[in-house]
């Protein structure tokens, strides 16, 4: 019998149903096969979800701790993180149709739900502010970095959305404060190869064929410190946080480049100074050359 592919779970507090698809094999009973499945998750905890009813199959049959694990079947349930610390900075609605929308991301928001962030992201804040459950992102940003982003309103529309960034039709510019080099020849194109480091999470600039392109140019200098212009041609991982530390300006507060820092946990007092400025594409669906322009600025160091 096929599998139900759409879940049989409504979007909870502007949150979308999380999915498990469940391997082949044999376990005793459901319950056993999650405490498998999920090793550092006490077993109470998932004893307790199951007593609750809060798992469900592809039907919307609620399971409970006696049901026995179904090989190749589908389980439904709502993601939970611990307490989560509010970001004290709101987005902002730049424009909105039947078809887009375009948010002013603050620093700190991450864009959807992932990790330990759920409710404190730019998807969720938007799905309940609207009360549209069908949002989606069109592209990312890093939590770290404001500025503009496109949501897709109308799911026949998205493909279209996304082929411009794919395809790399979109223009994107962004801003960034970092320390001020008189040798520093600008404006440049900066290419190199980058991949991640071997173990981390964060990139690097290795040997080997450029797969990332950055122009640089200056906009304005205050002492020992600058404002950059950052137009990425490729959308690398960290592209612009890499490349900048590459040349020896890393970006102001930048807790990863060029040395990986420890985690600053709920400190929201020293935002990265990088700014998605603008976003400029031609709208597959109307033939309109469109431009969107962030309203947030950079703070210079004291």
């Amino acid at each position: 019998m096929s599998k139900r592919r759409t879940s049989p779970l409504p979007h909870r507090d502007g949150i979308a149903p999380s999915f498990l698809q469940l391997p082949a094999g044999q376990w005793p009973d459901l319950l056993t096969f999650l405490i498998t499945r999920f090793p550092h998750m006490p077993a109470e905890i998932l004893r307790g979800r199951l007593e609750r009813g809060e798992i469900v199959d592809h039907q919307g049959e609620v399971l409970n701790v006696a049901s026995s694990f179904q090989p190749n079947g589908r389980i439904w349930y709502y993601r939970e993180v611990p307490e989560e610390t509010p970001v004290p900075f709101a987005e902002h609605i730049l424009y909105q149709d039947e078809r887009l929308l375009v948010a002013d991301k603050p620093h700190f928001l991450a864009c959807i739900p992932a990790g330990r962030y759920l409710q404190e992201t730019l998807l969720t804040r938007l799905r309940k502010s609207l009360g549209v459950a069908d949002i989606a992102p069109i592209h990312r940003l890093d939590r770290e970095t404001a500025g503009i982003m496109l949501f897709s309103l109308d799911p026949a529309c998205r493909a279209g959305y996304h082929a411009l960034f794919s395809e790399r039709d979109v223009a994107k510019e962004y801003e960034a404060i970092a320390p001020f080099r008189a040798d520093l020849e600008l404006p440049r194109v900066h290419r190199s190869f980058m991949q991640e480091q071997q173990g981390m999470f964060t990139m690097e600039e290795a040997p080997g064929e450029p797969n990332s392109e950055t122009y640089i140019e200056l906009i304005e200098q205050r002492g020992e410190w600058a404002r950059y212009r950052l137009k990425p041609h490729t959308g690398k991982k960290h592209q612009l946080r890499t490349h900048l530390s590459a040349l020896g300006v890393p970006i102001l507060n930048d807790p990863w480049y060029p040395e990986l820092l420890p985690e600053k946990g709920d400190d929201f007092s020293r935002p990265l100074q990088l700014l998605a400025r603008a976003i400029e594409f031609v709208d597959p669906f109307t033939g309109e050359s469109r431009r969107f322009e962030s309203q947030r600025e950079l703070c210079w160091p004291e």
